[in-house]
C-alpha cells in the first residue's frame, strides 16, 4: 500500500488530530497483522554504537511516541532502534493548541509542543506492555515548572526510573519549547549536569549490574565555538553519544509561508543543512571519542547518507516519515549499506 494515497487526506486535517490518528491506524493494521505491507524488507545491516549492537542504523527518534504507547506497532516499520518520549518525571500537558504546524511547501513541520507526556511512571507502563525486544532509547526532560537552577534534580529522576528499561537514555536539553531549557547547553551549566548524570549513571550500573549509555541531544542553533565547548564537555564527562541535532529556531526560507512565523522549532528540510553543518563540527572536535547519531531533515536515503559522510554513526526519522511515509525507512538503510559495499 502507497503512503502517498493517504498523505492527502491526512494533511486535510489539523496537524496535530493527523498524528493521532496516523498513531492509531498504525496499531489498528498492527493488531490485524496489515502492517507489514508497509514495511519494505532490507537486508541486515548491524552496526555496533555505544556498545549496543543495532540490526541497522536507522532508527525513529523522539517525539513521535512521547508515552511508548505505540512501541510494537512502530518496531514492524523497520527500524533498527526506536527512541521513545520526551518523558518528564510528573505529566504535564504541554503547550496550548494549536501547537503543530505543516509547512507543505518546505517539507517542514514547526511545533511547540512543549513536552506534553503522561510522565514516567505512564511511559514505564507501558514499556512493560510492550512485546518489543530490540534496541529502545528513551528520552528524559524536565517539568516546564521545575525551575532552571533545578532542572538537574529531574534529569536525575528520569534517568533513574527509565534506567531499567532502557537500551540506551537521551537526555533532552536542547528543545526551543521549554523555557531556558537551552540555557543548559552553556559550558558550566552542561557541565554540572553531565557530571551529575555520569554519578548517577555509573552508581546505576554498580547497582543493577547492567551499564546503560547516556546520549545528549542538541539544538542545531549553535556556532563553531559551541560545538568545540559542547565537544569537550562529552569527552571530559564520559558521556557515550551526542544525537545532533533537534530543532531549529531560524525560519530562514520559510518565513513568507503559511505558519512560517509560528513560534517553536522548526524541522524537517529546512533544518538539513544546519544539522549537518553541526555534524561535521562536532566530528572535528571529538576526534572519534564520542559517537554521533544525525538527526535533522531526513527525506530521502541521500540524505541519511549525507549524514553519515559527515561523521554520523546512526540516524534518526521523524519529520520525513510525515512526507515520505514509511518507505524511507528502508530507502535510508539501502542507502547507507550502499554506501558501505
Amino acid at each position: 500500500m502507497s503512503y502517498s494515497l493517504i498523505r492527502p487526506l491526512l494533511f486535510a486535517l489539523d496537524a496535530e488530530r493527523a498524528h493521532g490518528l496516523t498513531l492509531g491506524l498504525i496499531d489498528t493494521l498492527h493488531s490485524f497483522g496489515f502492517l507489514r505491507a508497509f514495511n519494505h524488507q532490507t537486508e541486515p545491516s548491524p552496526v555496533t554504537v555505544m556498545g549496543i549492537e543495532f540490526p541497522n542504523p536507522v532508527g525513529l527518534a523522539a517525539g513521535l511516541d512521547k508515552n511508548g504507547e505505540h512501541i510494537d506497532a512502530l518496531a514492524e516499520l523497520g527500524f533498527g532502534f526506536l527512541e521513545i518520549g520526551t518523558v518528564t518525571p510528573r505529566p504535564q500537558p504541554g503547550n496550548p493548541k494549536p501547537r503543530l504546524f505543516r509547512l507543505p511547501e518546505a517539507e517542514g513541520i514547526i511545533n511547540r509542543m512543549g513536552f506534553n507526556n503522561g510522565g514516567v511512571d505512564a511511559l514505564i507502563e507501558n514499556v512493560q506492555r510492550a512485546q518489543y525486544k530490540g534496541v529502545l532509547g528513551i528520552n528524559i526532560g524536565k517539568n516546564a515548572d521545575t525551575p532552571i537552577d533545578k532542572a538537574t534534580d529531574d534529569y536525575l529522576i528520569g534517568l533513574e526510573k527509565v534506567y531499567e528499561y532502557a537500551s540506551y537514555v537521551t537526555v533532552n536539553i536542547s528543545s526551543p519549547n521549554t523555557k531556558n531549557l537551552r540555557q543548559l547547553q552553556q559550558a558550566d551549566e552542561l557541565a554540572h549536569l553531565l557530571d551529575a548524570l555520569k554519578a548517577k549513571q555509573l552508581a546505576l550500573a554498580n547497582r543493577d549490574g547492567r551499564y546503560v549509555p547516556l546520549a545528549l541531544k542538541i539544538a542545531p542553533d549553535l556556532d563553531a565555538h559551541q560545538v568545540e565547548d559542547i565537544a569537550e564537555r562529552l569527552i571530559n564527562s564520559g558521556i557515550d553519544a551526542v544525537i545532533a541535532t533537534n530543532t531549529t529556531l531560524a525560519r530562514t526560507g520559510v518565513e513568507h509561508l503559511k505558519h512560517g512565523k509560528e513560534a517553536g522549532g522548526l524541522s524537517g528540510a529546512p533544518v538539513r543543512s544546519k544539522s549537518t553543518h553541526v555534524i561535521r563540527d562536532l566530528t572535528e572536535a571529538l576526534h572519534g571519542k564520542v559517537p554521533i547519531i544525525g538527526a535533522g531533515g531526513i527525506l530521502a536515503g541521500e540524505h541519511a547518507v549525507e549524514k553519515i559522510r559527515a561523521g554520523a554513526s546512526l540516524v534518526q526519522l521523524y519529520s520525513g516519515l510525515i512526507y515520505r511515509g514509511p518507505q524511507l525507512v528502508a530507502d535510508s538503510i539501502e542507502a547507507i549499506a550502499a554506501l558501505h559495499d
